[in-house]
């Protein structure tokens, strides 16, 4: 639902104008309540509107214009996370599901594409999985058997179709596709909306009572009463704790540069770096993503794209980089998503969060099976994926972010960034110690200052100045705010108070 603006626009934001949505003037009955326009929100309520349910979508601002538009696209079945992984987290019928899922969700996007008619660039393609310089390829030696194990059909090949690098051996992953994820949105809203639905822009979201019925208040003032609510803004802004305490929130860098026609055969490329990065093609625009860190908590986006740009030149004939832009994705302690009833709501209340870099497939496994929880159908991937489970063996990972999250709160105790606001230059941002608080100011290009309270409406961490796009990051859980102080990514419903700076 919140609105990822900042300094930098994706590809997709610019050749995909966003829709402009009416206000919701009045208090609505409706079937099934939907928060976010992102492809979860939209795809759970296409689905539902294909099942004669009546559906209202709020969101805060653009469709897409959150992760949705940020994303690089990748619809693949080949898990950031690796089934190795998955299967001694989730055990091999896990790791299968996980794959039956991800490749359900594809072929799912695909035929949407065609019943639709729907004109996104959407096409089926091979995935190459290889090794940096130096690495082991025992990594690759375990991935391809428990991929196999999972029930995909992968090949160790001896190297990736491209002439400008030797990848070195590598696993093929057939079957995977990529498409144009705002054509692809856009045409849905329209769909929707041919079957009745109903979607609404400027409908900041403040509450959710579980109910029954389940209602939905907005800033505005009204409020939608419903049968079902599903939360789908990449991270709930229903719940306070319980799903934040089991992901984290990364911010993910990305790169797009031309080739000449003909030099890249088209296919989905990753490696196996800490980072790792991933390319796909759109056209003859090469894009790059990868370099991610966690939110809040490094200010060097300009040097992440630097390094992007440097790791691309040393493998394919790039020319200059045309676009770039950030992104977040959210980090699940065990590798997969968390869709389904939220934990204690009664079941009235669902949510879909924790992409894992896989947020165009992990989406549209949450229409579906979201789907199939409100009409009360058996699905398979319902426990694997139910945000209420608890995993022993990823016991430590919950420990290591927690943790992580529990330093944060340190910044109460440290000094300011800077001595005096007169070393905060023109279009940046700084906290200043003002007595026993801390305070985010940010000088615009016009020289005036902006002062807000620094501290997170959400569970009060610290925020953190965001120079790339010029924001206020939560280093905690993620949220997000403007130089204004309006929220633009959750957990946080409200923003950053104003605050009077003591000039001295």
């Amino acid at each position: 639902m919140r609105s990822d603006t900042g300094r930098t626009d994706s590809l997709w934001m610019t050749t995909s104008p966003p829709l402009v949505l009416p206000p919701l003037a009045e208090d609505l009955r409706t079937d099934v309540a939907v928060i976010g326009a992102g492809i979860a929100g939209i795809t759970t309520a296409y689905l539902l509107a294909l099942e004669g349910r009546q559906v209202v979508v709020l969101e805060d601002g653009a469709v897409g214009g959150g992760e949705t538009g940020r994303t690089t696209a990748h619809l693949s079945n080949a898990l950031d996370d690796r089934y190795h992984v998955l299967e001694r987290l989730h055990g091999e019928e896990g790791a299968r599901l996980a794959a039956a899922s991800h490749a359900a969700a594809i072929d799912r996007i695909e035929a949407i594409v065609g019943a639709e008619g729907i004109e996104c660039d959407f096409r089926r393609l091979d995935g190459y999985l290889f090794v940096p310089p130096g690495q082991s390829l025992e990594v690759l030696d375990a991935e391809f058997e428990a991929a196999r194990r999972a029930g995909l059909e992968v090949r160790m090949v001896p190297r990736a179709p491209v002439t400008s690098f030797d990848s070195g051996p590598c696993l093929l992953f057939p079957h995977q596709a990529q498409f144009h994820p705002l054509a692809y949105l856009n045409a849905l809203v329209g769909a929707i909306q041919r079957r009745g639905g109903r979607i609404f822009g400027g409908a900041h979201v403040t509450g959710v009572e579980a109910g029954p019925p389940a209602a939905v208040t907005t800033e505005a003032a009204h409020t939608v009463t419903a049968d079902f609510v599903v939360c789908a803004t990449n991270t709930p802004v229903i719940d306070w704790l319980v799903i934040h305490s089991k992901q984290a929130p990364y911010r993910t860098f990305a790169i797009g540069a031309r080739v000449p026609p003909a030099t890249v055969p088209a296919a989905l490329y990753w490696d196996t770096a800490d980072p790792y990065h991933y390319v796909r093609l759109q056209g003859d625009l090469l894009i790059v993503g990868g370099e991610d860190h966690k939110t809040g908590q490094e200010d060097d986006g300009y040097d992440r794209f630097a390094y992007l740009e440097s790791w691309t030149r040393e493998r394919f004939p790039i020319g200059d980089v045309e676009y770039t832009w950030s992104g977040q994705v959210m980090e699940p302690v065990d590798g997969l998503g968390y869709i389904g009833r939220n934990p204690g709501d009664k079941g009235h209340v669902l949510v879909a969060t924790g992409d894992s870099g896989h947020g165009m497939t992990h989406a549209t496994i949450a229409g579906i099976l979201l789907t199939d929880l409100i009409l009360g159908r058996p699905n398979p991937w319902e426990a694997l994926y139910d945000p209420s489970r608890k995993s022993l063996k990823s016991a430590a990972e919950y420990v290591k972010e927690n943790v992580n999250v529990a330093t944060q709160y340190l910044d109460y105790i440290s000094p300011g960034e800077v001595r005096s606001v007169d070393e905060i230059r023109p279009g940046e941002g700084a906290l200043v110690r003002q007595g026993l608080t801390k305070l985010a100011v940010h000088r615009d290009e016009h020289g005036a200052l902006h002062s807000l309270s620094a501290v997170c409406t959400h569970l009060g961490c610290i925020v953190h100045w965001n120079s790339l796009e010029g924001t206020w990051d939560c280093p905690c859980h993620g949220s997000r705010f403007g130089i204004d102080g309006a929220v633009l990514n959750g957990p946080a419903v409200v923003g950053l108070e104003k605050k009077e700076l003591e000039r001295r």
